[in-house]
């Protein structure tokens, strides 16, 4: 349970909560209020891949028609107001995708002339003004009817009698055709089912610590007030873990210093629009660090603020600065916090504007503080955290840490088998986990599962260097095997027939297919994931050996063919083919499983990058500040924050590790279509070191994704392509084939593209499509 419920003992006593209430000092009225006459609010997160079993329970319950999912109203977003409309305006797929990509995420609510040149389409064009006009004109109009993430409407009798319904589009679902703002005002009842993937990941963790360590852990019987977890938190060594892995989070934590719970408490809250726009979060800090007196206006605001050394940060705080000092009742103070988590939609906070600022200068408060107070209440309407929702997450971040910093191996299998959640990539947890000394195994067919596994006997890794002082505390005896579920287009039934004809393992391609039932189609991509290293076969040999198989099962083959394949005949000779060079493998993995355990990208491109004087990422931790530097990486996360003011937070990574970058509005604009669409990315910037926190600071950017497709030519001058893998005919020019706008795009990132032939074009088109793109967060 999270939000209100925390507030609450007999929650907390029932195991709805894992939060004391009594520890953290909760508001009660947060929770429950004589003055708004309807039941509390309990919101309750389950494991995410458990939530259908909920939904069914309590479809089965009460009823599919006394039992409904909300509603969800979609509106028009700039990228979706683009892409309708430049339909209707016949443009071609080229331009609708080139335009609607210089829009930033899918939350942006502006169209302007500027985004058709950006593109490199004309905006003088009268057609195009009209499409763009008409597009800005739709942002913000109902587009379609979604469902409610969680919420569930219950009803005494039929639905049907009083909601309009639908079936949904997942089977066994019923929607109510109204949104959770309708049915709050008819005073529906709606009960809310969350998930959380941090919840599926802890309790697989626990799962492996009681099979392979022979632990057995819950939520509440982890060891309290851990020091190495909070050391490793203090250093931001948080990939993977819940809530404080984002670049924000992870640039806060050297400056806060979390050292118990309730620290992590104030860092879940204090990363949030509602602080940072209430100008809460530098005042706290300097308070923290010493640099500024920790003071109250009055002594009766200690007892609520001092937790918070003076500066407020939870709405539970707002209502109690309204109860104490401006003399609010306590439902009077309930009705300001609902003003809060509506003032977006509705906007009435403004309304308690005179009581609160009136009255507590009346109680003898300066007016000027009164009013700075409501200002940071207001703030508190853009997103203002719980204090019971930030100890409900706190607690997971703890859990979470814990499990990162004492068994790596553990968290790194049961994190990837919770995917997808979280800010970071699979390729980005595994690297992550290796860099911790975690022995990392590839996908098998003879040893691999469906799932990730702890295997015995893991090999002693080397710590990367800035997490050696966490070496000492990690219980790191057993090796993570990839499960089958990492390969592309591999399903879960394909992999259950190859687990159960596996019996003591394949000894070649042939005995796979013959036993399994697979497909050829199938096994190649197991071929294609270098699957089949086991025996003695890499990728090349494997998808020569997939090329001989007929392309039906071997269930699907007629008894004559399987008895003329038993004869003596004459076979052709062993055909041993050349070993594929290791760029080439990097590529291939990536295009197969979205990441490589044998080298990183820009490790084949490192002498060149050292030519243009680009510095690996690991040589930043020595690096004095305020120096210009300039560091190369592939884009994982793009972060543009609302409370930001258009500032975006990257993180690049290269082969020694990531690098954090600062893009302020004015390079963005600049630079705009560099930053969106670059698979790799040079930064030209100024180096920021403060409480350890190292950040490049971006004056110029420059796409480096054409650079990629020298990883394939480096393949080639290594020996590249037998003979045997080209093809003997003429090839039909690619030209015609790629439209227009298109054929000019390529033309573009790739240098000297007007005197390149071909197959370099689909060399390079190839390798950037295999590499990420880079993930965008608001």
């Amino acid at each position: 349970g999270r939000g209100s419920a925390a507030n609450s003992s007999i929650c907390f006593c029932l195991g709805i909560t894992e939060v004391d209430p009594g520890k953290v000092s909760l508001l009660f009225e947060r929770f429950i209020s004589e003055e708004r006459n309807e039941p509390p609010d309990i919101d309750v997160d389950f494991e995410h891949e458990r939530r259908e079993e909920v939904i069914q329970y309590i479809y089965a319950k009460y009823g599919r028609d006394k039992a409904g999912l909300a509603a969800t109203v979609i509106s028009y977003r700039s990228r979706s107001a683009l892409r309708e409309v430049g339909k209707v305006f016949g443009l071609s797929d080229d331009a609708i995708t080139a335009i609607s990509g210089t829009k930033w995420g899918s939350y942006s609510r502006e169209i302007e002339a500027e985004d058709a040149r950006r593109a490199g389409l004309d905006p003088s064009d009268k057609y195009l003004k009209q499409m763009l006009d008409l597009a800005s004109q739709i942002i913000g109009f109902p587009r379609h009817l979604s469902q409610h993430v969680g919420g569930f409407v219950i009803s005494r009798d039929r639905l049907s009698s009083l909601i309009p319904i639908e079936n949904a589009a997942m089977q066994d679902r019923t929607i109510v055709e109204w949104d959770k703002d309708d049915l709050e005002s008819l005073g529906m009842l709606k009960i809310d089912v969350l998930a959380l993937g941090m919840l599926t990941c802890i309790r697989k963790a626990y799962s492996f610590l009681q099979s392979h360590y022979g632990r057995t852990e819950t939520l509440s019987s982890l060891p309290d007030e851990d020091e190495a977890t909070y050391d490793m938190i203090c250093r931001a060594d948080t990939i993977g873990v819940f809530q404080i892995e984002s670049r924000a989070q992870m640039s806060m934590l050297p400056r806060l210093k979390p050292r118990c719970y309730y620290d992590l408490v104030i860092e879940v809250a204090i990363v949030r629009p509602g602080p940072i726009q209430g100008d809460m979060v530098h005042p706290y800090l300097r308070r923290r660090q010493g640099k500024e007196r920790v003071s109250f206006p009055k002594e009766e605001l200690a007892d609520v603020l001092g937790k918070t050394l003076g500066v407020p940060l939870f709405q539970e705080q707002a209502m109690n600065i309204a109860i104490v000092a401006a003399k609010f009742s306590p439902g009077e103070a309930d009705k300001l916090r609902r003003a809060m988590a509506t003032f977006r939609r509705v906007g009435t906070i403004n309304s308690f504007q005179h009581k609160m600022v009136e009255g507590m200068v009346s109680n003898g408060y300066e007016r000027e503080f009164a009013e700075h107070c409501f200002k940071q209440i207001e703030g508190f309407g853009d997103y203002g955290f719980p204090e019971s929702h930030a100890a409900s997450f706190a607690l997971l971040v703890y859990v979470s840490c814990w499990l990162k910093c004492h068994y790596p191996d553990v968290f790194c299998a049961a994190i990837l088998n919770s995917q997808p959640m979280g800010f970071y990539a699979p390729a980005q947890l595994i690297r992550d986990a290796r860099e911790h000394g975690v022995d990392v195994r590839d996908v098998d067919i003879n040893h691999s599962m469906w799932l990730s596994t702890l295997e015995p006997d893991a090999k002693s890794l080397p710590v990367s260097r800035q997490y050696r002082e966490q070496a000492t505390t990690q219980k790191n005896t057993h090796a993570v095997r990839l499960g089958l579920q990492q390969v592309k287009g591999f399903g879960e039934e394909d992999a259950t027939l190859l687990i159960e004809h596996r019996a003591s393992g394949y000894d070649s391609v042939r005995d796979l297919w013959m036993r399994s039932g697979l497909t050829r189609r199938v096994i190649e991509k197991l071929a294609d994931a270098d699957c089949f290293r086991s025996i003695g076969m890499n990728r090349r040999d494997a998808l020569w050996a997939v090329k001989a198989l007929d392309p039906l099962s071997s269930s699907e083959r007629l008894p004559l063919f399987a008895a003329a394949d038993a004869q003596d005949l004459q076979r052709e000779p062993d055909i041993h083919l050349p070993p594929m060079p290791l760029g080439e493998h990097v590529i291939n993995d990536y295009q197969s499983l979205s990441y490589s355990l044998k080298a990183h990208p820009l490790s084949f491109l490192r002498q060149r990058l050292l030519q243009d004087r680009y510095v690996n990422s690991e040589a930043l931790q020595t690096t004095p500040g305020e120096r210009m530097v300039k560091v190369a990486g592939l884009v994982l996360v793009r972060q543009r924050p609302g409370s930001a003011k258009g500032v975006i937070f990257a993180t690049i990574e290269d082969e020694t590790g990531v690098a954090n970058i600062i893009v302020w509005p004015k390079a963005f604009e600049k630079y705009r279509t560099v930053i969106l669409g670059s698979r790799c990315i040079g930064v030209r910037g100024r180096l920021q070191t403060e409480d350890g926190v190292i950040h490049v600071v971006a004056h110029h950017l420059e796409d480096l994704t054409p650079l990629l497709a020298e990883i394939s030519t480096l393949a080639d001058d290594m020996g590249g392509l037998a003979n045997a893998d080209e093809v003997r005919r003429p090839q039909e020019s690619i030209q015609g084939k790629i439209k227009p706008a298109r054929r000019f795009a390529l033309m573009a990132e790739t240098p000297s593209a007007a005197g390149t032939d071909h197959k370099q074009l689909a060399k390079t088109k190839t390798t950037r499509q295999a590499l990420p793109k880079g993930r965008n967060f608001h």
